[in-house]
């Protein structure tokens, strides 16, 4: 297994690539979805019409699609090129992505990614592929099956858990859905999508240890400056993929701010606080943020270099929300920073 660059790894290296230029002019957009259908759940559905939309849109703006794996070792170390690249992926292995999507991205030879958590497979849960068709999608090599957990569990540990059983429960569903994996379909990936989007420091720390990237479900595209196992992802369900604002996302560059420096979400107050140090090419006038059901949120410089904070004027009642930022990147882009805070005292879905 190709282990992850170094230059991700290192703070200090991130930090000094960042004040001596902006990352070069091409960044990677990961598209996230769940199910393809007009009869599913909305909240985590894209109906058949917006998928080929979407899928015409990238066409139209003659974007590559690139394979999960190699495009984010690409983006994580500058090798990008000129152009910017998507990915596409799909999470928890629906049979609305083996009946409808998968067939119209395998006539366009593009490949994608399947995040399975593996225990709906071998329960036969509803609405899940089955291990046959999981096996028939993974025979193409466009195709890559890779880990979801394998109980699609709230990994990050409880608050009313002890750190002895939140390692060996994590652990557990992280090993156990990459050995079935493996046992089934012979693959290894070293991909792993977080259920919920939810992860914390120590759950990363597992994710590195074993050498695999980690996918969350807050929005932003994956460029040089962004963490190996926090990697942001658009999601494309109803509510959040329509057509008048895909291009800036298929468009958008990581917001040149080292994700060492960024907050891992754990909620440390109700309504946090975000600090970001932006490059001195940057002004902190021109970003914009907005807070999940808040609308836009006031940034305020703090006199020390060029860091701004962001905080909402109200304290959040769900489980899970997101401050999203931009910044004007020029010829019609923007740099896109999203942070999703986990409120662990709020109920689990």
């Amino acid at each position: 297994m190709k282990a992850i660059p170094s230059v991700i790894r290192s703070p200090l290296m991130t930090g000094l690539l960042l004040t001596v230029s902006l990352p070069a002019a091409a960044d990677l957009a990961v598209l996230q979805y769940h199910h393809v259908s007009d009869d599913t759940p909305a909240a985590t559905s894209t109906t058949p019409a917006l998928f080929d939309q979407q899928l015409e849109l990238i066409d139209t703006l003659s974007l590559p699609v690139e394979p999960l794996r190699t495009a984010t070792e690409h983006a994580l170390s500058g090798q990008m090129g000129a152009d910017p690249a998507v990915a596409i992926t799909f999470d928890d292995a629906y049979t609305s992505v083996y009946t409808t999507a998968a067939p119209k991205l395998l006539e366009r030879d593009w490949p994608f990614t399947v995040f399975v958590n593996t225990d709906a497979i071998n329960e036969g849960r509803h609405d899940y592929m089955t291990w046959d068709q999981l096996k028939e999608l993974a025979s193409h090599p466009q195709v890559t099956i890779a880990n979801h957990s394998a109980d699609h569990g709230h990994l990050v540990r409880k608050l009313d858990e002890s750190e002895e059983h939140w390692q060996q429960r994590a652990a557990a569903s992280l090993d156990q859905a990459q050995s079935t994996l493996a046992s089934k379909l012979g693959t290894d990936a070293p991909l792993f999508a977080y259920p919920y989007g939810e992860f914390d420091e120590n759950l990363e720390a597992l994710i590195q240890a074993r050498d695999w990237y980690g996918y969350g479900q807050h929005s932003g595209a994956v460029g040089e400056s962004s963490g190996a196992t926090r990697l942001p992802r658009f999601p494309m369900a109803n509510a959040y993929g329509q057509m008048e604002g895909l291009k800036d996302k298929l468009l958008s560059r990581a917001l040149p701010v080292d994700a060492n420096t960024l907050p891992d979400g754990r909620l440390p107050e109700n309504p946090p606080t975000l600090a970001l140090d932006l490059p001195e090419s940057l002004r902190a006038s021109a970003l914009t943020c907005f807070g999940s059901g808040v609308g836009q949120l006031d940034v305020e410089p703090t006199g020390n270099g060029n860091r701004v904070t962001i905080t909402a004027d109200q304290p959040f009642n769900s489980r899970r929300f997101r401050y999203n930022c931009t910044y004007p990147a020029g010829e019609g882009r923007y740099y896109w920073q999203s942070v999703q805070w986990l409120d662990r005292s709020q109920p689990e879905d």
